[in-house]
């Protein structure tokens, strides 16, 4: 089903121009309701505020997810709270063994020819891997890391964005019109990239049936592509998209198969009636240079990046600006901040400011509202930002 609903809010004469997000932790969205809350206001016209929800549609049954979206959705329109929902299926995908598990025969899902959905560590689906590792705040382990090109991973992606898709833009369209603001955006993906939310250690496979404790700990160097300093992936994304099939990994050949599964569901999401303006990419990108800051750019999307060394003021993140420059998207994101430095009122809202005074940002959010309830200065600051 395709909504043909235009952008309703630009023609709203009292729709804010941006967004002051806080994300809500995973699975507790009830989050939203507590951010409502906790501040009088919400608006001063320009700017408003608003919550943002990370929506792992491989992370549970579908009906559970959608359950989930619908009583988000009801959430934001009772609290008249502007939301971004992140519609993302690389990082979580416990609910889809089935996709997942070629190497546990007791357990479900179980196929050996799942090696073609997972990541491997050489051109050969006989290095398949079974694990992988994140530090979201703290190293753990992790599922491996999808093959973003496997035929069978992609249309389980597709398949839950064609139910989710449509239910949000059914909701939008059913907002009165001084509420179709609420939708502040869609954004696809959290980071996207290969092996960087999600690597693999070298022999890791072998280390699945030993002590978490006895796991190697020192983490990614973001300057030494395409492996960041542990076991390159990729391979196998490449190899099924008929990109390369032997020689040397490299960078460019990743961020190559990255792009195309952007662009695929960038693709697929404009098509069933999401304008672009409300269409984001929230794209990978650490090292200065990195080709992968580019896949957040396409004809479909509007780019978005994570800001955390460059907080106090993004624009000193010179690679993201280089893509926003060539950018011809009406918008861009500030999709994930964080400035761990702020110690005062003053310091948290001198990001803010800093962000919102560049060209074209339609929305900052904050990760998340765990890390800011319980500072004083960091909501006082957000109450500063929100006065007339």
């Amino acid at each position: 089903m395709m909504w043909t609903v235009g952008c309703a809010d630009q023609s709203s004469v009292d729709a804010p121009a941006q967004y002051l997000l806080i994300s809500v932790p995973t699975y507790h969205d009830s989050a939203l309701v507590d951010i409502a809350n906790t501040f009088e206001t919400h608006s001063n016209g320009k700017r408003a505020l608003g919550a943002g929800m990370i929506v792992s549609y491989l992370s549970q049954p579908s009906e559970e997810i959608e359950e989930r979206l619908r009583n988000f959705l009801k959430m934001a329109e009772d609290q008249s709270m502007p939301i971004v929902l992140e519609m993302e299926g690389i990082n979580y995908w416990q609910a889809r063994p089935d996709l997942w598990n070629w190497w546990m025969p007791d357990k479900p899902g179980y196929d050996p020819d799942n090696k073609m959905n997972v990541e491997w560590t050489s051109w050969s689906a006989a290095d398949a891997v079974k694990v992988g590792w994140r530090n979201w705040g703290s190293q753990h382990r992790v599922l491996p890391m999808p093959n973003l090109s496997s035929p069978a991973y992609m249309e389980a992606c597709e398949a839950e964005l064609k139910k989710l898709i449509p239910i949000v833009l059914e909701w939008w369209k059913g907002l009165p019109e001084e509420k179709k603001h609420l939708l502040v955006g869609i954004q696809l993906g959290v980071e996207i990239s290969i092996g960087a939310n999600n690597w693999y250690y070298p022999d890791g496979n072998n280390l699945l049936d030993k002590p978490v404790a006895d796991d190697p700990d020192y983490g990614l160097h973001h300057e030494e592509l395409p492996g960041r300093g542990v076991q390159p992936i990729g391979y196998a994304a490449v190899k099924t998209l008929g990109i390369a099939d032997s020689g040397k990994l490299t960078e460019w050949q990743v961020t190559q198969a990255v792009d195309r599964y952007v662009l695929r569901l960038s693709e697929l999401v404009s098509s069933l009636g999401v304008p672009r303006e409300k269409l984001f990419i929230h794209a990978g990108g650490w090292k200065p240079g990195e080709s992968v800051y580019g896949v957040a750019m396409n004809e479909y999307a509007c780019p978005g990046w994570s800001f955390y060394e460059h907080a106090r003021d993004v624009s000193g993140d010179r690679t993201a600006m280089m893509v926003v420059d060539k950018s011809e998207a009406p918008f861009w994101a500030v999709a994930e901040w964080m400035d761990f430095s702020a110690k005062s009122v003053a310091d948290w809202v001198e990001g803010y400011e800093n962000a919102f005074s560049l060209p074209g940002v339609r929305y900052l959010q904050v990760r998340h509202w765990g890390e800011i309830a319980e500072k004083p200065e960091a909501l006082d600051a957000i109450r500063e930002m929100l006065k007339e």
